[in-house]
C-alpha cells in the first residue's frame, strides 16, 4: 500500500502536471471503485485543479468550485501518466462506447495528459470519493496525527501522547491510522529497525528515552524515503511504486542478512499482514511467534535465532 512517502512523491509529480489544469472529461470504469454519489461526476469536467493534498494514505484533488476527489488506493492501486493525450474515449450522447480493461478502474483527461488509476489483482479495495468543501472531505479522515506540519516534526510530548493513548504493539500503534497519519506495514517495519526497537513492545510500557528514540527513527526514516524516491522519479512520473524497495533493511528481506548486524531477517505472518524484522538488532535473539507457524509447531517452535539456525 503506498505510504507517506510514496503519497508525497505522487502529490509533488501530480502538482508539475495536473495543478491549474483543466480536467476535460473523467471516465469510470468500474462500479466498485466510486463511493460517492451525492455530487455527480460530471460537475467537475471543464474546471481546473485549484489544490493538490494528502489526508492520511489518500490522494486529494481541491477542483475550482470546492470540490474534491479523494483517491485511496489501498494495496494495489497505482496512477499513472501520459503527456500526450492519446486514445480519448468515443463519446456519444454522453456515454462511452467501451469497456476500460478490467485493471483500469479510471481515465481522468486533462487537457495536457491522461492520469489513469488502476488496480493489480481481482479485489476492488481502491476508493473515490467526490465531496463538496473541506468539511464533507475531512469527515472521511481517520483521525491520526499528521507528523509533519509546516515541514516540522512533531515534538517529543504530542509524539509521546498519541503512541501512549492506548496500549497496543509498537507495531500496531504506527499503523493504527486512529492514532498515525500515513504510516503502514513496509515503513514501520523500517522505523523500528532505525529504532532497533521490537514490534510487539507496548507502547505503555517504554521508557522516556525509547519514546524518542522512536520519535527521531520514525523522522529519519520517512525523510530518507521521501528523498529517494524522489531521486528515484527525477523528472518522471512515479511508475514503480511497490512496498518492497531496494535498499530497505528489513522489509521483505526475510532470511537477508541485516544491513547493521549481519543477522539474518525474520518475518512474523498475520491473515492480511506480516512483520519483518532482525532478532538480533532488535528482539535481543528471539524470535516473534508466527499466528499459523508457530501454532502448527507448538513447542517445537523454536525460542531464539539460535535454535531457528
Amino acid at each position: 500500500m503506498p505510504e507517506l512517502p510514496d503519497i508525497t512523491v505522487y502529490l509533488e509529480a501530480l502538482e508539475k502536471r495536473i495543478l491549474g489544469r483543466k480536467l476535460e472529461k473523467v471516465q469510470i470504469g468500474s462500479p466498485f471503485l466510486l463511493r460517492t454519489a451525492a455530487v455527480p461526476m460530471n460537475a467537475i469536467e471543464g474546471d481546473r485543479v485549484a489544490a493538490l493534498g494528502r489526508q492520511g494514505k489518500r490522494i486529494c484533488i481541491g477542483m475550482e468550485n470546492d470540490l474534491w476527489l479523494v483517491l485511496h488506493l489501498m494495496i494495489a492501486g497505482r496512477l499513472h501518466w501520459k503527456d500526450a493525450v492519446t486514445d480519448k474515449p468515443v463519446v456519444a450522447s454522453g456515454k462511452v462506447r467501451f469497456k476500460l480493461p478490467k485493471n483500469q478502474l479510471a481515465f481522468f483527461y486533462f487537457e495536457n495528459g491522461i492520469l489513469s488509476l488502476t488496480e493489480a489483482g481481482t479485489q476492488r479495495r481502491a476508493s473515490l470519493h467526490l465531496v463538496k468543501g473541506k468539511a464533507e472531505m475531512s469527515a472521511l479522515n481517520r483521525g491520526g496525527i499528521e507528523l509533519f506540519e509546516d515541514e516540522k516534526f512533531i515534538d517529543l510530548a504530542t509524539f509521546r501522547r498519541v503512541l501512549q493513548s492506548e496500549n497496543h504493539t509498537l507495531k500496531r500503534a504506527l499503523t493504527d491510522p486512529r492514532l498515525f497519519s500515513g504510516i503502514g506495514n513496509a515503513y514501520s517495519d523500517e522505523i523500528l529497525w532505525h529504532a532497533q526497537l521490537s514490534p510487539v513492545k507496548l507502547t505503555q510500557k517504554m521508557t522516556t528515552d525509547e519514546i524518542e528514540r522512536l520519535r527521531r527513527a520514525t523522522r529519519d526514516a520517512l525523510l530518507m524515503w521521501i528523498e529517494r524516491l524522489r531521486e528515484d522519479a527525477g523528472n518522471s512520473f512515479p511508475e514503480k511504486v511497490t512496498a518492497f524497495r531496494k535498499g530497505m533493511a528489513v522489509h521483505g528481506r526475510y532470511g537477508e542478512p541485516c544491513p547493521r548486524c549481519g543477522a539474518r531477517g525474520q518475518r512474523s505472518r498475520y491473515p492480511t499482514n506480516e512483520t519483518n524484522y532482525c532478532p538480533k538488532c532488535q528482539t535481543g535473539g528471539k524470535l516473534l511467534a508466527d499466528r499459523a507457524l508457530s501454532r502448527l509447531l507448538r513447542e517445537d517452535w523454536p525460542k531464539t535465532a539460535e535454535e531457528l539456525a
